[in-house]
């Protein structure tokens, strides 16, 4: 056991590089350095703010739809439809997807039904153990001072109790339960072997290209400055000459003279050109979406030919790829959570490979047209014709992303029908 202090010492170091993350999704990473030519006052007024992160993580997280549990031996999906399943699954994958990681603090409410509350990776840490996925230790703040930032109330989470140090009342508060593992678990999106903790949707790469293409916008605005009133000189003029540079900015004509008769000579500088501008922001859009799996259309570049569902498919196949795989990481941190609320509930220590045979699912990550929808069920007829019973609702409900009609229930009401006709029951031999 490693101990509070050097849970608290790592969250510390480790919360800065999460806080980080969540000011790019918020569009709040500052104003950048446009270099020596422009100063600092001009750097601000034409600050850009581009909302790429926010629409990699978004774009992620709105397909993954979670929905419920296949052979839920231990009635685990109850505990989640009971802590407000519409609101938790989506923060925790949101939350997951700009932190490389969340944590769900479960406790008792007032009736000692399991609470699941969803910490994200800047207020949480642990140690993990690499084979289950859960915790052997964890520490987590469940309270911060909001003027100043500083922790209020903060938990320490060992096997079998959870500790409760409140600094406002100076209380200590022990929370016993008969739980092998702590009672905060994490929800991880892509680890691997050297950062079991995974790591983020908006990576290094994604904030550099981001802040060049800021800094294109940035520029392209000033020159905009420039575009629409070009620059002109004047040559020969006297010291003494009355002249108004808003008025010759602003006027069709210009006129003026010299006290001793001469005529001062007036020119225009070359005309400032924005499609190196537009060409340059269009390349950090393409280096962006091939880092992300987006396309062009999801940042604003519109293509010429609206896409059927078949194209915006197959031009989202990275996406999906990374969906797929996000799906499976964050179905074993949802199957962790159930089983250790699960524990909690049924006050019993139950064993994790106890619940091997559960097994999460998930919507389609891309809804069938109409046309889709043919072609499926055209596939499962021909499919069942070869392998009777191959298909069945479950397997079609995958698919389409449709939850099929109760087939006795249908049986049973169209046996109670009547033909208004004959007055006769239809369906009753």
């Amino acid at each position: 056991m490693k101990g509070l202090a050097y849970l608290r010492n790592k969250l510390a170091v480790k919360r800065s590089r999460v806080l980080t993350r969540y000011k790019y999704y918020e569009m709040k990473n500052g104003t950048l350095n446009l270099g020596r030519l422009i100063p600092a006052e001009q750097s601000a007024q034409y600050n850009s703010i581009l909302g790429w992160c926010p629409k990699s993580v978004d774009s992620l997280a709105d397909r993954l739809q979670f929905n419920g549990f296949k052979d839920d031996n231990f009635d685990i999906e109850e505990i989640f439809e009971m802590n407000n399943p519409d609101v938790f699954f989506d923060s925790a994958i949101l939350s997951a997807l700009i932190s490389s990681c969340c944590f769900v603090y479960i406790s008792k409410d007032e009736t000692g039904y399991p609470r699941l509350q969803v910490i994200d990776g800047a207020n949480a840490t642990g140690i993990i153990d690499p084979i289950t996925g859960l915790l052997t230790e964890g520490y987590a703040v469940l309270s911060r001072d909001p003027d100043t930032d500083v922790v209020t109330v903060d938990a320490y989470f060992e096997p079998g109790k959870t500790t409760v140090y409140d600094t406002v009342n100076r209380s200590v508060t022990q929370y016993a339960n008969n739980i092998t593992v702590p009672a905060l678990v994490p929800i991880i999106y892509r680890p691997d072997a050297k950062r079991p903790f995974g790591h983020s949707r908006i990576s290094r790469a994604c904030m550099n290209i981001q802040d060049k293409a800021r800094m294109v916008l940035s520029r392209a605005d000033i020159t905009a400055e420039f575009y629409s009133w070009p620059q002109r000189y004047i040559i020969g003029l006297s010291d003494d000459a009355e002249f108004d540079a808003m008025k010759a900015s602003m006027s069709s004509f210009l006129a003026m003279g010299d006290n001793d008769g001469h005529n001062p000579t007036v020119g225009q500088f070359t005309q400032q050109n924005m499609e190196p501008h537009i060409d340059q922001f269009k390349m950090y859009a393409a280096a962006f979406s091939g880092e992300t799996g987006l396309t062009m259309d999801d940042l604003g570049f519109a293509t010429e030919n609206p896409s059927s569902s078949d194209a915006i498919k197959a031009a989202h196949e990275n996406l999906r790829l990374t969906a797929r795989k996000a799906q499976r990481t964050f179905g074993s941190g949802f199957l962790n959570v159930g089983y250790v609320a699960a524990c909690m509930r049924d006050n019993y220590p139950y064993q994790r490979k106890q619940i091997y045979l559960t097994t999460p699912e998930w919507r389609p990550l891309f809804e069938p047209d109409a046309s889709q929808m043919t072609g499926i069920g055209d596939a499962a007829i021909k499919i069942n014709q070869a392998v009777p019973g191959y298909f069945d609702k479950d397997n079609l409900e995958q698919l389409t992303g449709i939850e099929g009609g109760d087939s006795t229930d249908t049986a049973e009401q169209t046996a109670g029908t009547v033909d208004e006709t004959t007055q006769d029951p239809v369906g009753v031999e």
